[in-house]
C-alpha cells in the first residue's frame, strides 16, 4: 500500500565511515557560532548545553581533513571561535544538499511511495562509544611475526602509532594511503606533565588544557594538541590535582598503541 500523501520532512545527516559527522542541529549550531563568534553564545541560541556545543565543534574538526573552526582556549565565558573557509564550505554544501533532498521528498509526498520502497530510505549508522575518534591515513605498516605496527597520520604534525594482529591488518586492508577511523577511549589516555617526550616517543602529544571538569572521583581533561585536534582524557581526580592542571596551562597526553581501535569500511 502506498504511503499517504502529505508533507515529508526529510532529514539529512552526513556520515564519515559510519561515524555521524553533521546534521541539521549541528549546522544550526555552527551557523550560530559564525554569527556570534562564541561557542557559549551559540549554544544558548541553538538550545545546546555548552559542553554539547563544544563537543560538536570538536567532533567536526576531528573528522574533517582541515578544521572547520578555530577555537580559542578558555572557559565558558571565553569561548571564542572563528569559522575557516572549510567550515563555511561545509555549511554551504550541507544547505545545498538539504534543499535538493527537500525537493525530492516533496515529489515523494505528491506521488506516494510503496511500503517496500519506503524501507529502502532507511540507513544504518554505527555508534562509537569512544570519546576520541579521528579520521586518519595509514602512512606506514611494519609486519612482525605476531602483530603489525601501523603509523596513522592525524595531521601534518601528529602521528598515531597502533598495533593490531596480522589477521586484523589483512581484514582491514591496511596499507599506506588507506583511510581509517582511529578511536581511543578517554580512560585509556594518561595526562602527564609536559616534559620532553621519552625515547622512543610513542603516542606522546603536548598541548594546552582547554577544559577541565571535576567529579567526585574522576576528572575530564580536554587537551588542545594543535591543528584543531583535541584529546579527551578521564583520569582520577587526585592525579589531575597533583599535576595542578589549569585551563590554559600545558600538559601532555599519552596512550599505549594497543589502546587504539581501527574502524574501516
Amino acid at each position: 500500500m502506498p504511503m499517504s500523501r502529505g508533507r515529508i520532512d526529510a532529514v539529512l545527516a552526513l556520515r564519515s565511515q559510519g561515524r555521524f559527522l553533521i546534521g541539521r542541529d549541528r549546522i544550526r549550531l555552527l551557523e550560530a557560532v559564525i554569527e556570534h563568534g562564541s561557542i557559549a553564545k551559540a549554544a544558548r541560541v541553538a538550545g545546546f548545553s555548552y559542553k554539547t556545543a563544544w563537543e560538536a565543534v570538536a567532533a567536526v574538526n576531528n573528522l574533517l581533513p582541515t578544521p572547520a573552526f578555530v577555537t580559542k582556549v578558555g572557559g565558558a565565558a571565553d569561548s571564542g571561535a572563528e569559522a575557516t573557509d572549510a567550515g563555511r564550505r561545509l555549511i554551504a554544501v550541507f544547505r545545498k544538499l538539504e534543499d535538493r533532498l527537500a525537493r525530492i521528498s516533496n515529489l515523494i509526498a505528491e506521488e506516494g511511495l510503496a511500503s517496500d520502497e519506503e524501507t529502502l530510505l532507511w540507513a544504518l549508522g554505527a555508534r562509537i562509544s569512544a570519546r576520541n575518534v579521528f579520521w586518519t591515513e595509514v602512512t606506514q605498516v611494519r609486519k612482525w611475526a605476531v602483530d603489525v605496527e601501523v603509523h596513522l597520520k592525524l595531521s601534518d604534525e601528529h602521528v598515531i602509532l597502533t598495533t593490531v594482529t596480522n589477521e586484523a591488518a589483512a581484514e582491514l586492508g591496511l596499507s599506506p594511503g588507506r583511510k581509517v577511523l582511529a578511536a581511543i577511549k578517554a580512560p585509556s589516555i594518561r595526562i602527564v606533565a609536559p616534559s620532553p617526550a621519552p625515547k622512543p616517543a610513542r603516542n606522546w602529544f603536548v598541548g594546552t588544557v582547554s577544559r577541565r571538569v571535576d567529579a567526585e572521583r574522576n576528572s575530564e581533561v580536554r587537551l588542545d594538541i594543535g591543528r584543531s585536534k583535541q584529546l579527551i582524557a578521564v583520569a582520577p581526580r587526585a592525579e589531575v590535582e597533583a599535576l595542578a592542571l589549569q585551563v590554559g596551562g600545558a600538559a601532555a597526553a599519552t596512550f599505549d598503541p594497543n589502546q587504539v581501535v581501527l574502524i574501516a569500511e
